[in-house]
């Protein structure tokens, strides 16, 4: 799945929607520390009154907002695994009958809980839903709908939330006139921070593929491999985060701690086409000749058997392959730190020609070419002579 496919998805999250069709919507409740289940309720999802559908359509958006690689996850299934999740979920989204749906959900629940139960009372929901695609775009010269042939994705939704103890709260009784002290028993859920996800099967471009499925971590690049390999039981993952330490440490492994913020900017600038390019195809990845030829076109003079043994050193496979968008900072905005003791700075990565370290009377001196006069506080800047 890319972005395009999840936002399709997430903006068919919500209610009355002809798109989205949601038949069940299961809710399993488990103690904290515990490793059984304490209840669980299954309903038609249209039985929910409107603000209750409401709140869950909200959690679900919430649960699928995130960048790929950073909040959310496409995981591909292990092969040969016992008590395989994509066996149990795929023979749940098969299921025409109501209780074997929730036989199977009750087994992905007991592998979520069974070695690691979670800290609070949690509140894990299913929902069984068709998203329908339209494959075409409205005609309407001939009057022709984009409802009229359509793609008919069935998928399993899940959401793992904590629960929250009542508040404590001092009351007014108009009719009394008098305060009272009211404390609620029942634990509140909160589907407004969902502790973690998924989503079965991965849905490319209206096309399902029961072979991966979308994980969806609570905090940007920082996944719960456990979930990822025995609940899920996924492949390993690499965040961008960790995408992008695995090229700094190979660039400088190659060109050193320091470079021209000029090569940086050429470098990055580079590794942007290519995102742009492919774009509406599968994310590119970066070998060690495609990082030893953006290096070169950035300003350096590096071979590519340093660039390969460079990958040996820091990922221990030589074969490894980056994907580009998780190392090019977010390129129209300002993405770049520029850390020092006197002050913090953020810049473009497009923009970083436009700075320079300098030596100024004796001192090193962070100098940014500019078009206006800079403003502190309200006031212009004095311009002064400038002397290498």
């Amino acid at each position: 799945m890319d972005k395009k496919d999840i936002a399709g998805i997430r903006r068919q999250l919500k209610v009355d929607n002809d798109l989205l069709k949601i038949s069940d919507i299961f809710n399993v409740y488990v103690m904290k520390e515990a490793t059984d289940i304490y209840h669980h309720q299954s309903q038609p999802f249209e039985m929910l009154d409107r603000d209750q559908q409401e709140l869950f359509m909200n959690n679900f958006k919430k649960l699928l907002t995130g960048q790929l690689d950073e909040k959310l996850f496409e995981l591909k299934f292990q092969r040969d695994v016992e008590n395989s999740s994509q066996f149990i979920l795929h023979k749940g989204l098969l299921s025409s009958d109501v209780e074997d749906w929730k036989e199977q959900m009750l087994l992905m629940t007991q592998k979520m809980i069974e070695d690691q139960p979670y800290e609070t009372d949690t509140v894990i929901t299913f929902i069984r839903a068709e998203y329908l695609k339209p494959t075409k775009r409205r005609n309407e010269e001939t009057e022709e709908s984009e409802r009229d042939a359509v793609y008919s994705n069935p998928f399993i939704l899940c959401s793992i939330n904590k629960t929250e103890e009542p508040k404590k709260e001092i009351h007014f009784d108009y009719i009394e006139k008098t305060f009272k002290y009211k404390i609620e028993a029942d634990p509140v859920i909160d589907l407004k921070n969902p502790l973690s996800g998924f989503l079965f099967p991965s849905i490319t471009d209206g096309a399902a593929d029961v072979n991966r499925v979308l994980y969806a971590a609570g905090k940007a690049n920082a996944p719960d491999d456990r979930f990822i390999e025995d609940v899920l039981n996924g492949e390993d993952i690499m965040t961008a985060k960790e995408d992008k330490a695995v090229f700094e440490e190979v660039v400088k492994d190659v060109v050193g701690e320091q470079v021209n913020p000029s090569t940086l900017a050429n470098v990055y600038g580079e590794i942007n086409r290519v995102v742009e390019e492919h774009e509406e195809e599968t994310p590119p990845t970066l070998d060690y000749k495609d990082v030893e030829r953006v290096l070169n076109q950035g300003g350096e003079q590096v071979d590519a058997e340093t660039v390969k043994s460079a990958f040996q050193r820091v990922t221990d496979n030589e074969s490894y392959e980056l994907k580009a968008s998780s190392i090019v900072p977010k390129y129209n905005s300002k993405s770049i730190k520029i850390n020092t003791k006197i002050a913090n700075i953020s810049i473009s990565p497009q923009d970083l020609e436009y700075v320079k370290q300098v030596n100024y009377q004796g001192k090193r001196c962070i100098m940014i070419e500019v078009e206006e006069d800079a403003e502190v506080d309200g006031f212009k800047m004095l311009p002064e002579a400038y002397t290498e």
